[in-house]
């Protein structure tokens, strides 16, 4: 047994060093009083490969607001012994206690997020998006994209705006925004590629809108590892549906227009097909009761229960079914937690046969620090069979966050790990975060609703920086595969110890992945599986990534 634990620990070290020569480490630049971002520009750009644990050992990976980006280490696990039981933390896991599968983890391809992709020279918008799906990046298999404009669009649109009236959507086509406009058609070539690309930069941004949404996820889908789920939605149709003709106020939509607005999601459907992207389900409209109270400066469509509940069941439903998406799937609410007790089992209190069209529900993050996680349960205990998928999730949103793009924040990455923990262990199968890339200010963005993300292109420097928060939704996205099961952990800690937020999942490849959130001091824990245990150094306000094989 002591000739075995010496061989694997002699195959650890090993297997260390080359994983360290294999992966491209992070450039880190330092922003001051907190933690640093990862630069990728013309020459270079950081990955991250996974390893596939072996028997008897594991693989952990680790960033914290030191600087860490996914530094990897491996370790051996033991037979349970009392000398390992110093830990004053530990876990133990159970993968034979299962709860809900993992759909995945992505991002949105706004106007927005297309402009600052398609600002940067070619080879930089290969690195934004390996970075992102690719084998060596985060392997997001998710993309959230809205049906015609939005807040993070240069100006409010949405199609077929003219002719009025017209409730056969006989001019519905895709705009500008969506199809592709080859660069050389807008500028000539230049020797020097910084000066072409700032060119390039203020032409997108103050000429004719010449936008990419389609070439973005066509670019997304030829990377990405697995299938790439395309959730989309409405955040208002053309004004003269609406009953105040504005793209923002209070509005509903007008009575004679349910059907149209439900053609409107088939034409939508229809359109993509064309260009070969398959949507793989639509929302019943962004955020309603913005537009309902009034609640938002950007385009929205209110809704009321019983009228959302009727279109639901007298349109959407069955023109969806009914049709060649019918495999399409269609999610309620689409807003913050506390709207489901209304928007969701409102509509199917008076609206029971909505059940047969709803697929489940999208949730929003913006409310979730003052909104508990049980509420979520209204759905997943009540009707197991249906979905809850997080829909937005960004950080700088609210008012008192006067710096909408906040380089290197740490507490921003805390806010997102702590979030989709709590998610994930209220059985949410996946979290879509919210642009992919925004520039430094925290758009474009018509309604001037600036925020952050976790990727800022900086096209005027031919950079762009990757954020904490880039690095925690990795975490969870390279690892937690589609069709991963969530399994019990339990924590056992002395009292005057702070606990670790948790959560771990069996994967369809047999391994268990397990994520730590450690918002503390360094600190030894114990991880328990079958009759095997590790114990595993958690670093200083960092979040860590295990993954291995459990024998029960």
């Amino acid at each position: 047994m002591k000739f075995f634990v010496i061989i694997l620990t002699l195959f650890i070290y090993f297997v260390n060093a080359i994983n360290s020569a294999l992966d491209k480490p992070c450039l880190a630049r330092r922003i001051s009083g907190r933690s640093v971002i990862c630069v990728c520009n013309f020459t270079y750009c950081d990955d991250i490969t996974r390893d596939v644990p072996v028997n008897g050992s594991y693989v952990a990976y680790t960033t914290s607001e030191a600087g860490a980006r996914f530094q990897k280490t491996i370790g051996a696990f033991q037979t349970l012994n009392h000398s390992l039981g110093c830990c004053r933390t530990s876990f133990d896991i159970n993968p034979m206690k299962t709860y809900q599968a993992v759909e995945g983890f992505g991002g949105a391809v706004t106007d927005s997020a297309a402009i600052n992709w398609k600002s940067l020279p070619e080879v930089m918008q290969k690195y934004l998006i390996d970075s992102y799906f690719s084998l060596k990046g985060l392997e997001y298999n998710m993309l959230r994209v809205p049906i015609g404009g939005c807040d993070f669009s240069t100006h409010p649109y949405a199609y077929n705006e003219q002719p009025e009236n017209d409730t056969k959507l006989s001019n519905y086509s895709l705009s500008y925004e969506d199809y592709y406009y080859k660069y050389e058609d807008i500028v000539p070539a230049f020797t020097n590629p910084l000066t072409q690309r700032r060119e390039n930069y203020q032409r997108l941004y103050f000429g004719c809108h010449i936008i990419d949404n389609i070439p973005m996820i066509k670019e997304i889908s030829k990377v990405a590892t697995s299938p790439v789920h395309i959730v989309a939605t409405t955040w208002s149709p053309p004004v003269w549906m609406k009953t105040n003709h504005h793209f923002v106020g209070i509005n509903q939509l007008r009575q004679e227009y349910f059907d149209t607005y439900a053609l409107y999601h088939y034409k939508f459907l229809e359109k993509y097909a064309e260009e070969g992207i398959n949507i793989w389900a639509i929302t019943t409209t962004n955020e309603p009761i913005d537009g309902y109270f009034g609640l938002a400066r950007f385009n929205t469509l209110g809704w009321s229960v019983e009228k959302m509940g009727e279109w639901i069941v007298n349109n959407l439903g069955p023109m969806i079914r009914n049709s060649v998406f019918k495999n399409v799937k269609i999610l309620s609410c689409d807003d913050q937690r506390f709207t489901i007790p209304f928007w969701f089992n409102g509509i199917l209190r008076k609206y029971p046969k909505a059940l047969d069209y709803i697929d489940g529900v999208g949730v929003h993050f913006y409310a979730d620090k003052i909104v508990p996680a049980a509420v979520l349960y209204a759905v997943s205990k009540t009707y197991p069979d249906k979905m809850i998928l997080a829909t937005e999730a960004c950080e700088g949103s609210y008012p008192w966050q006067t710096e909408k793009v906040e380089l290197g924040s740490w507490p921003r990455a805390i806010s997102y790990i702590t979030d989709i923990l709590e998610d994930l262990n209220h059985n949410v199968v996946g979290w879509i975060d919210w642009n992919l890339s925004l520039n430094m200010r925290g758009g474009p963005n018509w309604a001037k609703n600036y925020v952050d993300s976790p990727v800022i292109v900086n096209a005027e420097e031919n950079e762009f920086y990757k954020q904490p928060m880039f690095y925690a939704m990795g975490h969870f996205s390279k690892f937690i595969k589609r069709g991963s099961r969530r399994i019990e952990i339990r924590e056992k800690k002395s009292f005057f110890t702070w606990s670790v937020k948790n959560v771990a999942f069996l994967t369809p490849d047999g391994t268990v992945v397990v994520v730590l959130l450690n918002e503390g001091s360094v600190r030894s824990v114990c991880v328990k599986c079958g009759k095997k245990e590790a114990i595993l150094l958690l670093e200083a306000n960092s979040i860590t990534t295990m993954e291995f094989v459990c024998d029960v």
